[in-house]
């Protein structure tokens, strides 16, 4: 295993079709769910198969390369047309995550000229944001740990890593930067309530690679960081708006604000891809809303009385003014504003 891998492969094409590591059933199950059309990648992606924005892209990405073809193969002259409605099935599978638009607009951006045969452009093309993503990981990680003291101990909060990625991760690529530099005490991974990915995926994926993680519940984070021990809060983001507000997993927000009343600092890792320069601000974002069954029990285990209702929003947003560093592929901004975040994509976009 080279240095900038992980044990996690959470997702590639195999034969036709792309292959999701099920993140339903980790850390207990370990298995892959083949699909082979673009309404099956739609399931998949609604069902939390896959999850994690830049996985969520990357996934997409792929399901255009299955759309096409279908559409390829059954109208071969106006498969441009056709194909249409499946790709705004496709980005309407997840409102909040803005890497599976900017992905499906990638992929359509490298269409070919009528009557050429798309399929192995895109793939090829596909494959290319799949590695894409791994070497941003990388670089973001490089970046946010060179923020790091020795010994620092860090609180994470969902999953960032390499499942919620093409590999390497944002926020745990950070981590896993931090610990091959020799930077790194501990993580104290959140359990990130109501679909656990802290205690079921964050939690594995770093005990899986040889990383010290300590599991703790959502609600303790404020004590951890009231005992002066917590150096860093690092998360990911799902979106990322143009004055640098960022949409991230229920419970960021609350983190943020928690360390801006104990002094620890506050890092989102994301890729370019996830800032959505056409969102103003947090206020603009779309944030969705899951089944409140979600809430209400676990699997099949309810735990709520019967009756009781429940409030179940998967995101919140956590205003830029409470984070002090973005990190991102092509830099890192301290307090992140509208200028700052604009810098990073260059004078000709």
């Amino acid at each position: 295993m080279s240095e900038n891998a992980s044990t996690v492969r959470t997702l590639f094409w195999d034969d036709g079709a792309l292959m999701l590591l099920d993140q339903r059933v980790l850390p207990h199950e370990f298995t892959y769910v083949r699909c082979s059309t673009v309404e099956e990648v739609i399931d998949a992606i609604r069902a939390m198969v896959v999850r994690g924005a830049p996985a969520i892209g990357i996934a997409a990405a792929y399901g255009a390369v299955l759309a096409v073809g279908a559409a390829f193969e059954q109208h071969a002259d106006t498969w441009r047309e056709a194909v249409g409605a499946d790709l705004e099935a496709l980005r309407a599978s997840r409102p909040t995550a803005v890497n599976l638009g900017w992905a499906i607009d990638s992929m359509v951006g490298q269409f070919p000229a009528p009557g050429v045969d798309p399929r192995p452009q895109l793939l090829a093309y596909a494959r290319l944001l799949e590695d894409a993503d791994v070497a941003a990981n990388v670089a973001m990680g490089e970046r946010g740990a060179a923020y790091l003291a020795a010994d620092t101990r860090v609180i994470t909060h969902c999953n960032a890593g390499a499942l919620a990625t093409a590999g390497y991760g944002t926020a745990l690529g950070v981590i896993r930067s931090a610990w091959r530099q020799d930077k790194l005490k501990v993580v104290f991974a959140t359990e990130t309530r109501p679909w656990l990915q802290g205690a079921r995926l964050t939690a594995w994926e770093l005990h899986e690679d040889g990383i010290p993680v300590t599991l703790i519940a959502d609600s303790a984070a404020a004590e951890l960081m009231r005992d002066g021990e917590i150096g860093w809060v690092i998360t990911g983001a799902d979106r990322i708006a143009a004055n640098g507000d960022v949409a991230n997993k229920i419970g960021t927000y609350s983190l943020a604000v928690c360390a801006r009343a104990h002094g620890v600092r506050f890092m989102v890792a994301a890729p370019l891809s996830t800032v959505d320069r056409d969102t103003p601000d947090g206020g603009a974002i779309p944030i969705e809303q899951r089944d409140g069954a979600e809430l209400l029990g676990y699997r099949n285990c309810r735990t709520a009385p019967p009756g009781v209702a429940a409030y179940n929003p998967v995101f919140d947003v956590t205003p830029a003014a409470l984070i002090d560093v973005l990190v991102t592929e092509k830099g890192a901004v301290e307090k992140p504003d509208h200028v700052s975040i604009a810098r990073l994509f260059g004078p000709c976009d």
